[in-house]
C-alpha cells in the first residue's frame, strides 16, 4: 500500500486543530482526516464516531505503528507544503523530487 496524494484544507481555528486532510492510497481509497497539532507536532486524526457512552471510537485507523507514522508523515509534509487555499500534494512524486 502507498499514499499516492494527500488533499490539504488548511483553516484557522483558535483549537489545536490545523485543517483537513484526504488520503489516497493506491489511487483507490481515500481517507479524510483531521490535522491536529498536538504537544509533539502535527498528526492525522482518524475517522471516528462518538459511541452511546460518550466515547469517541476511531472507525478507521491504521493496524500498525508503522502504518500510522506512513499517515502522519505523509499528512504533515502536505500541511507544510500548502499555501492557506486547498492544495493537492502528490505524494508519490514528493519523494523522488528531494532525491
Amino acid at each position: 500500500m502507498k499514499i499516492t496524494k494527500v488533499e490539504v484544507r488548511k483553516v484557522d481555528s483558535e483549537t489545536h486543530m490545523r485543517g483537513f486532510a484526504s488520503v489516497y492510497l493506491d489511487d483507490c481509497f481515500v481517507v479524510h482526516v483531521r490535522i491536529i497539532e498536538g504537544n509533539n507536532g502535527l498528526f492525522a486524526a482518524m475517522p471516528s464516531r462518538r459511541s452511546k457512552s460518550g466515547e469517541e471510537k476511531d472507525t478507521a485507523h491504521p493496524i500498525t505503528q508503522e502504518c500510522r507514522e506512513m499517515f502522519n508523515k505523509a499528512v504533515a509534509e502536505a500541511y507544510m507544503n500548502a499555501k492557506d487555499d486547498e492544495t493537492t500534494e502528490d505524494y508519490e512524486n514528493a519523494d523522488e523530487e528531494e532525491e
